[in-house]
């Protein structure tokens, strides 16, 4: 059976880190990497396309990650909701759990990891959806909720940003 291919989106805190999170991700056969360096070319990638799991982090200035996470569970046009996100933080206190509690923030590592350790939890999250009773909600479902959300508004265009 062959592996399908999960698509993982990173925004962190600079573009040089990102880049590194990015190619240590890239080394993984399985694993399909789009790195961000604004909220803006995450938004409109994800309008057209779903992501698996979104990696992001606390420090990002122009969009710290439990802001992030709310903006994109509240656009309407993101056609997909069903994907992970994993949050990368310089500590970890009570008010950092309730943040990423309150956003939908599904993981928290603390920062400085080793990338390695990164890829590790990123496969384990995917991993744990691909069991039998979530299949449904997989990538392939997910497309064609899309495309019928798509289809429902009777036209071709699809506005990137709002107006």
């Amino acid at each position: 059976m062959q592996q399908q291919v999960k698509v993982v989106a990173v925004l962190a805190a600079n573009a040089a880190l990102t880049s590194i999170l990015a190619a240590t991700l890239t080394a993984h056969r399985g694993l399909r990497v789009r790195p961000f360096e604004s909220p803006a070319g995450l938004f409109a990638y994800m309008r057209l396309a779903p992501v698996d799991l979104l990696v992001t982090d606390f420090d990002c200035a122009t969009a710290p990650a439990p802001e992030l996470a709310q903006m994109l569970l509240r656009d309407p046009l993101l056609g997909v909701q069903s994907y992970d996100v994993i949050a990368l933080a310089s500590d970890v206190t009570a008010r950092t759990r309730q943040l990423a509690t309150d956003s939908g923030i599904d993981e928290v590592m603390l920062k400085p990891m080793s990338p390695r350790y990164l890829l590790e939890r990123v496969l384990a999250r995917l991993a744990a959806h691909d069991t039998p009773a979530d299949m449904a909600s997989g990538p392939l479902a997910r497309r064609a909720a899309m495309m019928a959300s798509y289809a429902a508004r009777g036209d071709n265009v699809v506005p990137l940003f709002p107006a």
